[in-house]
């Protein structure tokens, strides 16, 4: 895990035109998403894909992504963060922030990390940093593979999207989660560090996966 300092940003969402402040502290980020070999030793099923045990773990939810947070924090003798419900929609999923466990990133932790002190669309030249429609053969590749960020993380634009803790706007979309970074299908629009899209909190796919955080 890599220490992630305090800060702040402005995030924007483009369809809204809505800007508003991130503040977020010190806190831990993995270097690559979850694989498919470390989902598969954690949660012990069998993982149906002929990508690789090195490739991102894909067709996964919201809420698979936070029961398995749950689970590799017990293995190794942390404290879970989540309490999980029986609501389909997971919106009586509570988050403890303070709890030593394995967690997803908020929406601010992702795009705070991801650009590592750089303010433009991306934080390198895409076809370096990234795994995308034009390079990708239209597939998800082994994580790490491209170029990390100043702060040493791989993978945050391309390859595969990221589920992230937030809500994307109860208002008009309901439970419906944020997922951040660009995927392998995906032209260079999507893949820049502002780009935010989301979906309902069982929803699966082939280029979306997560990354773990912890707090400090």
């Amino acid at each position: 895990m890599i220490r992630v300092p305090a800060g702040r940003l402005l995030l924007r969402d483009e369809g809204t035109r809505t800007n508003w402040v991130g503040a977020v502290g010190d806190f831990l980020l993995a270097p690559f998403p979850v694989t498919r070999e470390l989902y598969r030793s954690v949660t012990g099923e069998a993982v149906v894909s002929s990508a690789g045990p090195l490739t991102p773990i894909t067709e996964v939810s919201w809420i698979d992504a936070v029961r398995f947070c749950n689970r590799l924090s017990e293995s190794v003798g942390l404290t879970p963060c989540y309490a999980i419900g029986d609501d389909p929609d997971a919106q009586d999923v509570v988050c403890d922030w303070d709890a030593d466990g394995y967690r997803l990133p908020s929406e601010a932790e992702w795009e705070y990390a991801c650009r590592a002190g750089t303010t433009g669309v991306r934080y390198g030249e895409l076809d370096e940093i990234a795994w995308h429609r034009e390079n990708s053969g239209g597939r998800v590749h082994d994580v790490g593979t491209r170029k990390p960020n100043a702060w040493g993380l791989h993978d945050m634009i391309g390859n595969v999207w990221e589920w992230c803790w937030d809500v994307y706007d109860a208002s008009v979309y309901g439970p419906y989660r944020v997922f951040r970074g660009g995927g392998a299908h995906d032209l260079p629009r999507g893949c820049r560090a502002s780009c935010r899209r989301k979906s309902h909190p069982t929803f699966r796919i082939d280029d979306l996966g997560f990354r773990l955080a912890r707090s400090v």
